[in-house]
């Protein structure tokens, strides 16, 4: 696979890393050149030097051949405009990292739909152990064309789970409410504000995205390669 960071930080290079021992193709967009200077000696990657939020650099490591846009930058705004620009031109999948939860709502709104908020998942993952369960690789049990797709009720879907007249294939297994999880059976009544949680088969994607969340238009991305830093 080939996989491009926005960002030059710790977890963008760990992860690289990892990614490069398995054989995978991997871009680094970091601003700071002495940054990039160092990492070139100890990574064997391309490197790219600027801001990762402008579309001509972006359209320079090939959207279309890309399959995933990690955007782990330190800042949560910055993090929300590469995505943004990254999905205009092309990208396949984008990651978006957020350190301050109330961007989770507004990612939400403008369809980033896959979101990675840190201090939740460092809180879930602790309060797992605490209660002595085991943590499961989601990749061991959602395979195939399976796929989870979340969404923020708003007042048009404050109604029961039966009432969303989701598609045959497709089913709420559990939602968030004041960052408080619940399970989830058809007569759940959602409230304003509720994260639900649906399992459903690839296919339902596209009608979900086009119900629940709002898809503005792509341009064709530019076809272009990365020169290699060294």
């Amino acid at each position: 696979m080939r996989i491009v960071f926005v960002g030059a930080g710790k977890v963008s290079v760990e992860t690289a890393k990892a990614l490069l021992k398995k054989g995978h193709e991997v871009i680094i967009i970091e601003i700071d050149k002495a940054k990039i200077d160092a990492l070139s000696e100890e990574m064997d990657c391309s490197f790219l030097q600027g801001d990762g939020g402008q579309p001509n650099l972006l359209r320079e490591v090939n959207p279309a051949k890309t399959d995933f846009l990690f955007c782990l930058t330190d800042s949560d705004q910055s993090n929300v405009i590469v995505s943004l620009v990254g999905r205009s031109i092309g990208f396949n999948r984008i990651l978006t990292s957020i350190s301050d939860p109330q961007f989770e709502v507004i990612c939400r709104e403008l369809n980033l739909k896959d979101i990675i908020v840190p201090s939740r998942t460092i809180s879930r993952y602790l309060e797992d152990m605490v209660s002595g369960s085991e943590n499961i690789e989601l990749s061991t049990v959602i395979k195939g064309e399976a796929r989870f797709f979340t969404l923020i009720a708003k007042e048009e879907d404050a109604v029961t789970t039966k009432d969303l007249e989701l598609p045959a294939d497709a089913k709420v297994i559990c939602y968030y409410r004041d960052g408080k999880f619940s399970h989830a059976d058809e007569e759940t009544k959602f409230r304003i504000g509720d994260e639900v949680v649906i399992l459903t088969h690839s296919k339902n994607i596209p009608e979900l995205q086009e119900r629940f969340q709002f898809k503005p238009a792509q341009e064709e991305p530019a076809d272009a390669s990365p020169k290699k830093d060294k």
